[in-house]
């Protein structure tokens, strides 16, 4: 069960609430919890991707270790422009699509 942190921009007070249920904030709009399952993970983003739906602010970004992903991290976001994490030679860069 790896880390998963979750890092929230201008986003409604539910969110809040919901995410201090199931991880610590660790800085305003931060979270983190450090065994968090895999099928909690994904739980936990349906519910903020449908309220993101239909409220429509802010951004959200969720991530976590994952091997398979490039560099080892697994990148989810809501509302910045879409990006993605790239292994230069060892070096991760964050690439805006």
């Amino acid at each position: 069960m790896p880390m998963t942190v979750v890092v929230m921009r201008d986003v409604e007070s539910r969110y809040r609430g919901f995410l201090a249920s199931a991880m610590l904030e660790v800085a305003p709009g931060v979270y983190v919890s450090p065994d968090l399952s895999k099928g909690v993970r994904e739980r936990i983003w349906t519910v903020i991707s449908t309220w993101y739906d239909v409220l429509n602010r802010g951004a959200v970004v969720m991530m976590w270790r994952d091997g398979t992903a490039s560099g080892g991290l697994a990148l989810r976001h809501l509302g910045d422009p879409p990006k993605e994490i790239r292994d230069a030679d060892g070096v991760l860069l964050v690439k805006r699509l």
